[in-house]
């Protein structure tokens, strides 16, 4: 029975061969791959633990389902507070912001790989990630509540002109009295012309610089009929006198007259009788308009109050980024129900944009995280031990250095003294001949 049994060809694979045991697997391609890619995962190490090449695929997905939130959600906050701008200018910032956000997010996971990552690291990434939440969700639950919103700024809106018009209609009234005395009426004076009480104003002014300029035309009349009565006196037949063979009047006469027309002039009577005919002329103007002012000056308030009202209705904001925000928090507080789904939604975006960094909390260190960090330990110690080799290279390189400056500095040594002995036994055969030539010298003297 046993010779019955097929064998299988000795280069064949074993019975319990296992592709997926053997490591590292081929580096991985396509989409999966980019997706880690964006979190920094390394290929040629993850190829060592295949396992968990999903969890970082769906991992750099997070990521990048973040950055397309970011730029929806900036996209939809351009849309609300600047309905001006352009679509195209709108999807260019979107565009920028989904790359801002996707790179923020990208280095709050890659800098989290590794085993050496501390807990207070993680927290501090995650309140940066609770950061840009809330300001990725804030735009979101804005059109989320959009339509209570905006009814919630329309009531409070036509409120707000409610009570600018009755303080413009309490701080006016129709018999155009002031009301500058009250604190809270100097911001809401009108100034409409022709009023009952600005008429009786001009009125009671006019009467009194009527009456001053009467009793002054009076006093300069009762002066000027004195003078004239005093020169007709003077003047008179009785008082005439004889002057060159004719009657003549007095020199008493002449002065009298020049008196009175001097006085006629200097008091400028023609002037103020001028002046008080057109204060009189003025006083019966105003008397007119008051009588009429009744009848005018309330509708002409009316239209006044009217066009500010409307002023203040065109200033009120609806779509401003304040406004908004304090539309919402008026319907979370106006309703428990709206506060509840308000909170909620709030806490679901920041967490939804806070699960790159939150996922790292629940997943915890990986394999991978253990093979990262043995790899940089490796790398630390290979930096160390290739700056060690480096400290010995140079060390013995400078002993050879030392070494070769000694043997260059003895044979230097020995070429100076063997160079000065030369020039000592040089000295010495000259004094030796010099003092022959000398002792010669006296002998042949001597012989001599």
């Amino acid at each position: 029975m046993a010779t019955d049994t097929p064998l299988r060809p000795y280069d064949s694979a074993p019975v319990d061969d296992d592709r997926g045991s053997v490591r590292p697997l081929p580096p991985s391609t396509g989409p999966a791959a980019r997706l880690r890619r964006l979190i920094g995962i390394r290929e040629d190490l993850l190829a060592w633990v295949p396992e968990e090449r999903t969890r970082y695929t769906w991992y750099g997905a997070i990521v990048l389902n973040t950055a397309l939130v970011g730029a929806l959600s900036m996209a939809l906050a351009l849309g609300s507070f600047r309905s001006d701008l352009p679509l195209a200018a709108v999807l260019l910032v979107a565009a920028v912001w989904f790359w801002v956000v996707l790179v923020m997010d990208s280095w709050l996971v890659s800098s989290t790989h590794g085993t050496a990552v501390k807990k207070w690291s993680l927290g501090l990434r995650l309140l940066l990630s609770v950061l840009l939440g809330l300001f990725i969700a804030e735009p979101i639950l804005f059109q989320i509540f959009d339509k209570e919103i905006r009814q919630e700024i329309a009531v409070g809106n036509d409120q707000k002109v409610a009570d600018y018009r009755g303080m413009l209609v309490a701080c006016n009234p129709t018999d155009g009295a002031a009301t500058t005395v009250r604190p809270e009426c100097r911001r809401y004076q009108l100034k409409v012309a022709g009023s009952p009480a600005e008429l009786s104003q001009q009125t009671a002014s006019n009467e009194s610089r009527t009456k001053a300029l009467e009793a002054q035309v009076d006093s300069v009349n009762k002066t000027l009929k004195d003078k004239m009565a005093t020169e007709q006196r003077l003047c008179g037949r009785e008082n005439w006198i004889w002057r060159g063979g004719v009657r003549d009047v007095t020199i008493t006469c002449e002065r009298a007259r020049e008196d009175s027309s001097s006085y006629r002039r200097t008091s400028k009577i023609d002037t103020y009788e001028k002046q008080l005919a057109a204060l009189r002329a003025e006083g019966q103007t105003l008397a007119e308009k008051k009588n009429r002012a009744a009848d005018t000056y309330q509708p002409q308030l009316q239209r006044t109050i009217d066009a500010k009202t409307r002023e203040r209705a065109a200033d009120l904001d609806t779509d401003g980024i304040l406004t908004r925000a304090h539309g919402l928090k008026e319907v979370a507080g106006s309703d428990g129900f709206a506060l509840f789904l308000t909170i909620v939604l709030h806490l679901l975006l920041l967490g939804f944009d806070a699960l790159p960094v939150l996922a790292k909390f629940m997943s915890g260190s990986t394999m991978y995280d253990t093979l990262l960090g043995a790899r940089f330990e490796a790398s630390r110690r290979l930096h160390a031990e290739e700056l060690q080799v480096r400290h010995e290279c140079a060390r013995m390189e400078q002993q050879v250095q030392r070494h070769h400056v000694e043997l260059d500095t003895g044979d230097r040594m020995q070429t100076l003294a063997h160079r000065y002995r030369v020039a000592q036994a040089e000295r010495s055969a000259q004094e030796r001949a010099e003092l022959d030539a000398r002792t010669e010298r006296l002998l042949r003297t001597r012989r001599a």
